[in-house]
């Protein structure tokens, strides 16, 4: 066995060399030129070593705008010079997916004050994302009565090139700095919301293992996580050897390089982006097994978790295997969007996508509620529930029902209500000199898009968003279960 082993880590070298030179290779083969987006790596963003406790958001917001003037200077201006406005480009001015198209620049942080809070508010986007998408839960927290603080990742909201160069260690102090001038702001004595989609939710869960054993970070109150990254593909952590090459053959930065039409998301993704996933759920999965053998998650906040059950970004068994299962009883709740059994399709879905309802499958120490058929041959949707440590389901019918023609929800569906102006389904960003990608539905003859079919039938919105919206106001109205 030592020979074996000896031979295992002399061999280990050389297959990273391979996938080192491989991965450059085969993106010089198959990626198209770069364009300026994915050039720029800027050197302005504050670092974790910058972010000290003495770090405040004020500070953070001007190296943001920094940020953005150096984005604008060297990409902005020069691609949008000759440039046809006409086709979909979030780097050309007067292109409809421009970002400023709207009144507010959403990729940019994005705070919400109110005269005397009930509490406060931090959410954390997702990975290649920016606050737009927090934009619908936090206003209806304000609207609440919370001091919201929609914050901007570094790397993000500018050019995809800023994703190259940043890590998680980097967006983790970040949360700490939101987290420390939210509840300033909001009183120390009001209740802190940490509210995190994907990406979002693996920081803020992070952030709140470390207050547990931490006595300078502000304790949240409850947690809210929307398709959080809690698991990820194993071939996330090969995105760091695929890269090696990175700095002498620029393409083998990327995973994917393609057109940027999103004003609010990034399409491109570079390869660090990838491995950073990577390590924090490592990082993540080691903290929450730490913290439960040492007795500390028995301090951990509520936790409500909004989570597809078909989700081909993060893993749904590991929300529930790596997080639920560990934190205590009786104190969460998972709420599970199920896939449309009535959408006629059962023939052409792949059978590993139908994983269990865990509705009726014994008991569970977390309270769960599928959204899910009211009949097997009805569109219309109850909320199906079993509280923890029970068996007795309970229906209640939600008045809304699936729309023709979708099987499911998507990783990036959650967050987004029916009329928002950019992914929803009844947006009416084409009517403000936006664009409107939760409205195209194409279909026609293969080959003549410049965008994979896949990606623009993948859902960007969701039918369900007014349940979603009231468990949420519910969630931090209600006190902390203990």
């Amino acid at each position: 066995m030592k020979k074996w082993l000896i031979r295992l880590l002399a061999a280990l070298p050389l297959a990273v060399a391979i996938l080192a030179i491989g991965g450059a290779v085969s993106a010089v083969r198959r990626l198209p030129d770069l364009f300026p987006w994915h050039q720029l790596i800027s050197t302005l963003e504050p670092r974790a070593g910058d972010i000290t406790p003495s770090f405040t958001l004020a500070a953070y917001l001007e190296r943001e705008d920094a940020v953005f003037r150096e984005a604008h200077a060297q990409v902005d201006r020069i691609v949008s010079a000759g440039a046809n406005a006409a086709v979909p480009n979030r780097y050309v001015e007067g292109s409809r997916s421009y970002p400023t198209r709207l009144d507010t620049n959403w990729n940019r942080t994005q705070v919400l004050t109110v005269p005397e809070p009930r509490g406060g508010a931090l959410l954390i986007h997702g990975l290649t994302d920016s606050p737009y998408s927090m934009r619908a839960m936090a206003e209806r927290l304000h609207a609440a009565g919370f001091y919201t603080v929609s914050l901007r990742m570094q790397g993000h909201g500018t050019v995809p090139g800023g994703l190259v160069n940043t890590s998680w260690e980097d967006w983790a102090a970040a949360v700490r700095m939101g987290a420390r001038h939210v509840s300033a702001k909001a009183g120390s004595d009001k209740p802190l919301i940490l509210v995190g989609y994907s990406n979002g939710g693996a920081l803020v869960t992070k952030y709140a293992v470390d207050a547990l054993s931490d006595p300078s970070l502000p304790q949240a109150t409850k947690l809210v996580l929307v398709s959080p990254m809690i698991g990820v593909s194993p071939a996330a952590a090969l995105a760091g050897a695929i890269s090696l090459l990175g700095p002498v053959v620029e393409k083998a930065r990327w995973i994917d390089v393609v057109p940027e039409y999103n004003p609010f998301k990034y399409n491109s993704f570079p390869a660090n982006a990838g491995r950073q996933t990577a390590r924090i759920t490592r990082t993540l999965s080691r903290d929450l097994a730490s913290a439960a053998e040492d007795g500390r998650l028995q301090q951990m906040p509520p936790v409500l978790v909004f989570q597809s059950l078909l989700d081909t970004t993060v893993s749904t068994a590991a929300v529930l295997f790596e997080l639920l299962d560990r934190l205590p009883a009786n104190r969460n709740e998972l709420v599970l969007f199920d896939l449309n059994r009535e959408a006629g399709i059962d023939a052409f879905t792949r059978p590993d996508a139908i994983l269990p309802r865990l509705i009726g499958e014994g008991t569970r120490p977390y309270a769960v509620t599928l959204v899910a058929n009211s009949q097997p041959s009805s569109l219309d949707v109850s909320a199906k529930s079993v509280a923890a440590g029970a068996t007795a389901i309970t229906e209640e019918p939600l008045g809304q029902s699936w729309p023709d023609g979708m099987y499911s929800l998507s990783h990036v569906a959650l967050p987004f209500p029916i009329d928002d102006p950019i992914y929803g389904g009844e947006g009416n960003g084409r009517d403000v000199g936006s664009i409107a990608l939760g409205r195209l539905s194409p279909r026609g003859e293969k080959g003549a898009l410049i965008i994979p079919a896949e990606v623009l039938m993948r859902v960007t919105w969701n039918p369900f968003f007014p349940y979603l919206a009231r468990r949420l106001e519910s969630w931090v109205a209600e006190p902390p279960r203990r």
